[in-house]
């Protein structure tokens, strides 16, 4: 009987552990790797570089939450399930002074398994490029990329957690959150700049 607790002892030890590689692997995989982009830093006139997870988000998370203003009880609840918000901006004096292929890195990270193509926009104008990724666990989003590159800018957005796209349709508009339109036919829209 005791070889048997033993044993049972070493098999729920193993499960835990396979179990929070998993979970570690998971929480990473929403994650992009942004190295290639730190050539563009010297090339840019402007760079805003935003980094918050860890204890940041949840200082952030605990702030929102005690504040009495319906909005920002609103931001509390939508990052509830967020690790991370990572953003990376370059703009540029002239056009295509960054190497596309730097880009083009970012983006392929977005074919790895478990991330879907939302959508995406190819515009002559500017040369732009719009790619917008989600990734899932089941049935609840757990991270989303955003890459947008043009002649003059580079633009990269990467959410990892939980996302409640209801809270974030219901908070655009305010907050800095541009506003966005969801038709009766399931389409999102985003209102034009004013």
């Amino acid at each position: 009987m005791r070889i048997l607790k033993v044993r049972f002892l070493l098999l729920a030890a193993m499960v835990l552990a396979i179990g929070s590689a998993v979970e570690a692997s998971g929480q990473d995989a929403a994650r992009l790797h942004f190295d290639r982009l730190n050539s563009l830093e010297s090339k840019a006139r402007d760079v805003v570089e935003v980094n918050v997870d860890g204890k940041l988000l949840d200082l952030a998370k605990r702030v929102t939450a005690k504040v009495k203003d319906e909005d920002a009880k609103k931001v509390a609840a939508a990052i509830t399930g967020l690790r991370g918000i990572y953003v990376r901006v370059y703009n540029f004096e002239k056009e295509n002074e960054y190497d596309m292929t730097d880009i083009d890195q970012i983006r392929s990270q977005l074919t790895a398994p478990g991330w879907e193509k939302l959508a995406n926009v190819r515009s002559k104008k500017n040369n732009q490029k719009i790619d917008i990724h989600t990734m899932f666990t089941g049935d609840k989003m757990d991270g989303v990329a955003v890459v947008m590159s043009e002649n003059k800018s580079v633009a990269v957005v990467n959410v990892i957690g939980m996302i409640d796209i209801e809270m974030l349709i219901e908070l655009s508009g305010r907050l800095n959150i541009p506003k966005i339109d969801v038709e009766r036919d399931g389409t999102v829209k985003k209102d034009k700049e004013e």
